[in-house]
């Protein structure tokens, strides 16, 4: 039985590897390693109990400092553990620095990569995950991807010979725990002073993490200005990182709309997603699962993530700015003729028999 590496550092990566890792234990021998990218328990290690992940063979426990002495100390760390196991495989998941680590600590190993997520395109070197995806998608041997849009771009630069449709590994999640959890709330909810939270019967859900959203005070007063003029409460998981800043704001302006959360679970936030009236986020995990459940979505953004999720206006890009993001979300929407861009909820088992083929 060949050895796999599958390389995961943050919250998007945990929940594809919980539906990736089962069908990848059936053919292969996994060892899981942790960068440590997320390290809080509500961005990391609830994700492992909650979804029955298998836990981490190995936690590097690397985070934070800049994209260079993050990716430097993960390349050096990741190249240690392969030196060690000797795997045949190496797996990796979307466009992190974790991601981008494992592609270069494996290729200078000779070790053959799978990059699952591949050939997502923003169109900026602006972007740090747009670096992380085009290293990795050129040093790695099997490149699998969610959509059309983005084996279109590994086309274009002569990566098609290698590339694969196999839908989304999110929605084959999304579907499998919204199925699981139904209309119960799967956890309680907890503001950031510590105080229960009982959901309203209709309400937004926002999340915000980006550092062009959140470190610029100004945008982030914009959007919390938007979100306090709704017609509904907002719920806002806030990221452990924004805490502080969120707490000085709310005690200079007093919102009396939005509900600042501590960070949730992947099954709460299945369950915000599903049950919220619409949705306002910086995530691109976040916006495709608002596509599933059919859910409007304003996405503050420079660039479009998911091409897919932006027709009918489903999902619409607004700058961080109150006037427009309110303009936005009053758009009227159409999920009708939408189709099913993402695949059919299957697409770990054909990750892994496209691994058994050319692997």
């Amino acid at each position: 039985m060949k050895k796999v590496i599958s390389i995961v550092g943050a919250r998007p990566q945990f929940i594809k590897a919980s539906v990736v890792s089962e069908e990848l234990r059936k053919e292969f021998h996994e060892v899981i390693v942790h960068t440590g990218q997320h390290y809080d328990y509500n961005m990391s290690d609830i994700f492992f109990d909650e979804l029955k992940i298998p836990k981490p063979d190995y936690n590097l426990g690397i985070s934070g400092g800049s994209h260079g002495k993050m990716t430097g100390k993960m390349l050096i760390s990741i190249e240690d553990v392969l030196l060690d196991e000797k795997p045949d495989i190496v797996v990796l998941y979307g466009d992190t620095n974790s991601t981008m680590a494992g592609a270069l600590a494996a290729v200078k190993l000779h070790i053959p990569t799978v990059h699952i997520e591949a050939g997502n395109r923003f169109g900026t070197l602006d972007s740090p995950e747009e670096v992380n995806r085009i290293v990795t998608d050129h040093t790695s041997r099997l490149l699998l991807c969610c959509t059309e849009s983005a084996k279109a771009f590994l086309d274009k630069e002569g990566l098609g010979n290698r590339s694969f449709i196999v839908g989304d590994p999110m929605f084959d999640a999304f579907k499998k725990y919204s199925k699981t959890i139904g209309n119960t709330q799967p956890e309680d909810l907890f503001d950031v002073y510590g105080n229960e939270i009982v959901l309203p019967s209709e309400f937004y859900y926002l999340t915000c993490h980006r550092q062009e959203n959140t470190e610029n005070e100004e945008s982030l007063k914009e959007i919390l200005k938007a979100m306090e003029a709704l017609d509904y409460k907002c719920i806002y998981p806030v990221h452990p990182r924004n805490i502080s800043r969120v707490k000085s704001l709310d005690s200079q302006f007093n919102y009396k709309n939005i509900i600042f959360a501590k960070p949730v679970g992947y099954l709460m936030s299945v369950f915000l997603v599903n049950n919220a009236k619409k949705i306002i986020t910086d995530s691109g995990g976040l916006q495709r699962e608002a596509f599933f459940a059919k859910k409007q979505c304003v996405t503050i953004l420079d660039f479009v993530v998911w091409p897919e999720t932006m027709v009918n206006s489903c999902n619409q890009l607004s700058k961080p700015l109150k006037d427009e993001i309110i303009l936005k979300l009053e758009t009227e929407v159409d999920f009708s003729k939408c189709g099913t861009p993402f695949g059919d909820g299957k697409s770990a088992v054909k990750i892994v028999e496209l691994m058994k083929r050319y692997m």
